[in-house]
Parts: structure tokens; C-alpha cells; sequence
């Protein structure tokens, strides 16, 4: 078992992970972690990695038909005079 503190930086409290648990883990410095708690203990593992979509794949399946609805529906929001201090 290690030990470690916890410590502040600015507004953040900082847990410093030993060289040997990342080598554990297979983590490195910049990885995202999953943090949750049970019955009272830390646990931290990993975070599954989240899947990069290309811009194609986003765009995929819009078309004019769908843009022409989208802009139709979405109408009230853009009609108006301001009512607060946005910029016009």
C-alpha cells in the first residue's frame, strides 16, 4: 500500500499518483481517469476511451430537406428584438 497527500493548487485539490502505479495502470501524465466512490473508498481507474467522429460521420445523413425543417422549426428563436443586453 502507498501512502500519498493530498495537497491544494490554486481552487483544485491535487493526489499525487506514484511512477510505479501509472506503470500499473498504464496511464502516463495527460491521461483521463474515471473517478467514483464505494462504501467510503476512492477508486480510480482508466477512463474507456471515447470514440473520435470524423466530420463525415456527423454530417451523415443531413441534407437540404433536413436543413430547410431544422431551419423552419427553429424559426421562434431567431425572430425578435432583444430583451436583455445581447449584442443585435
Amino acid at each position: 500500500m502507498t501512502t500519498v497527500n493530498v495537497r491544494k493548487q490554486g481552487g483544485a485539490a491535487i493526489v499525487t499518483i506514484p511512477a510505479n502505479m501509472l506503470k500499473l495502470l498504464h496511464i502516463e501524465v495527460g491521461s483521463t481517469l474515471e473517478l467514483q466512490v464505494l462504501g467510503g473508498v476512492l477508486m480510480a481507474r482508466p477512463a474507456a476511451n471515447k470514440r473520435r467522429y470524423t466530420l463525415s460521420e456527423l454530417l451523415q445523413g443531413v441534407t437540404p430537406k433536413a436543413i430547410a425543417r431544422l431551419h423552419t422549426e427553429t424559426a421562434w428563436a431567431r425572430e425578435g428584438d432583444p430583451v436583455g443586453r445581447e449584442i443585435a
